[in-house]
């Protein structure tokens, strides 16, 4: 599952399992993601609240949108764990296997409505070439309707996506078929 140790729920202890309980309450069950920083509750814990908060909390960004956003970057990042997780959420939606195929393999230059173009280009930009971001990259989602409560969730995907692809592809975080579908979407 990973290049470190991981403990698993039988083996955890309270602190440990009041956090493998906690994640199990809210996504279904717990992720390899997740469950590589078992030696690090407080890590897990915190990392399940942003992944909560910027994902599932209230934005006026879809759960499509923040699936293909998690999508592209991850694929942009080439990390397989995260793509397959994210992928498999952005079927749920879309309920297009070709369509999020293509959309894995040509993030940049897949079909995509206008507005969601412009997320994922930005989120594209940002983590691709983060220092030539300008203000224009704002100013371009802000023209596609987003207030910038909105720009922060495309942002905050974005980042945090780059983040946990980096603790995946570091760790050696891998996935298996049923790990990767059964979560609460």
């Amino acid at each position: 599952m990973a290049w470190i140790r991981v403990v698993n729920e039988e083996g955890a202890d309270e602190a440990l399992q009041r956090v493998y309980t906690r994640v199990k309450g809210s996504r279904g069950k717990v992720s390899n993601i997740l469950a590589v920083h078992s030696l690090h509750p407080a890590a897990m814990a915190a990392h399940l609240d942003l992944y909560m908060a910027i994902m599932f909390g209230p934005s006026d960004l879809s759960r499509a949108e923040r699936e293909a956003i998690a999508t592209a970057v991850s694929a942009a990042n080439r990390c397989p764990y995260c793509v397959a997780h994210h992928a498999e959420a952005l079927h749920h939606y879309w309920k297009d296997r070709d369509r999020v195929e293509e959309f894995v393999a040509r993030p940049s230059s897949a079909s995509l409505p206008p507005r969601l173009r412009a997320l994922v280009d930005y989120a594209l930009k940002l983590t691709e070439r983060p220092a030539e971001m300008e203000e224009r990259d704002v100013e371009n989602l802000r023209g596609h309707g987003l207030a910038d409560d909105d720009v922060l969730s495309v942002n905050l995907i974005a980042s945090y996506f780059n983040f946990v692809n980096r603790i995946a592809l570091g760790l050696g975080v891998k996935q298996t078929p049923d790990e990767v579908s059964g979560y609460a979407y």
